[in-house]
């Protein structure tokens, strides 16, 4: 008979219990039972590991020195079976990629490019407002990959592990009610001045989700206007305020047209935005890094073709809004 695991395990079992009978009833065996067993482990090992007192069993020094090794083995011995329990039980399962997003067309086709890039994969997403929350998840290896944005002056600050790869740098167009007079009578293309929205009740992003709002007001503040800002809403919300024609807003220029509400380019440009793919440096997923963008960017020059005001100004400015799109290999 070979000394095996369970072995060790069972002296340990009775030098913690200290006797055989509490061991018995720790292990569920019956007390006749464990004492052969320890009987034969005895003569397997050359010599008595226990002396059998009245208070219970104690150990003998030849028990000592088995306990002490015993004691040192068992823990690494548990934690390769966790190990290997857990990398067999990975083996079995699918991979799962957890992606984010900021509010931006692109989500859907990261989740796409990320399924193609590996099939099988349970892909699974979730949207924040706060780039900087996506991005601190990333960092922590709670996603995989995300859609993240900024501002001029206002970057990403880049975190360890994470790679950050600018897409494109659009301009922020003007949100306004479709009847509004800035909309009405003139070409859809027809830039506005950030100074006449400046006349209107805003809707605007709350000031904890990202810093858009700071940034809307520090341009307004360099134009030497101050908006009046009376509706704190975001998504849904904000559009349907100024559907209501209760106030004006800002929007991605990729925004697409919905009923009520009209887009506009604002003149001379002075807001910007800037899309960002983000991945996980030693991920799943960084081996697709360049297969990823070059999906997303296809998939943001497809979401520009169908946002008309968009398209124009993108004919009017070809050498602007310059999307990053990897050679295919």
């Amino acid at each position: 008979m070979d000394l095996e695991v369970r072995h060790l395990r069972l002296v340990c079992a009775i030098a913690e219990a200290g006797s055989l009978t509490r061991a018995a009833a720790s292990l569920r065996m019956t007390q006749p039972g464990l004492s052969a067993q320890l009987r034969r482990i005895e003569a397997m090992l050359g010599g008595a590991l226990f002396e059998r007192r009245q208070a219970g069993a104690v150990p003998t020094p030849f028990g000592e020195l088995v306990l002490a090794k015993a004691r040192s083995i068992l823990p690494g011995i548990d934690e390769l079976l966790a190990d290997t329990a857990r990398a067999a039980h990975d083996l079995r399962s699918p991979c799962r990629i957890r992606v984010g997003s900021v509010g931006a067309p692109l989500l859907g086709h990261l989740v796409l490019a990320v399924r193609e890039s590996l099939p099988g994969a349970e892909v699974t997403s979730r949207c924040q407002y706060s780039p900087v929350t996506l991005l601190d998840e990333l960092a922590a290896g709670r996603l995989e990959a995300a859609v993240l944005g900024d501002h001029p002056e206002q970057e990403l600050t880049p975190r360890d592990g994470v790679v950050l790869v600018p897409l494109v740098t659009e301009p922020v167009f003007a949100l306004l009610p479709a009847a509004h007079r800035l909309a009405g009578g003139t070409p859809a293309h027809q830039p506005v001045s950030l100074a006449e929205l400046a006349e209107y009740d805003w809707a605007v992003p709350r000031p904890d989700g990202d810093r858009t709002r700071e940034y809307w007001t520090s341009v307004c503040a360099l134009a030497g206007r101050r908006p009046s800002t009376p509706y704190e809403a975001e998504g849904r919300q904000l559009i349907e305020l100024v559907r209501a024609g209760l106030a004006v807003s800002l929007c991605q220029a990729t925004f697409l047209p919905l009923p009520g509400v009209a887009v506009r380019p604002l003149a001379g440009n002075p807001l910007w935005y800037r899309h960002i793919l983000a991945w996980h440096r030693d991920g799943p997923l960084a081996p697709h890094g360049d297969t990823l963008l070059r999906a997303v960017a296809t998939g943001y020059l497809k979401s520009c073709a169908t946002a008309p005001v968009y398209a124009r100004w993108r004919e009017q400015h070809p050498h602007a809004a310059r999307v990053r799109v990897p050679d295919a290999a």
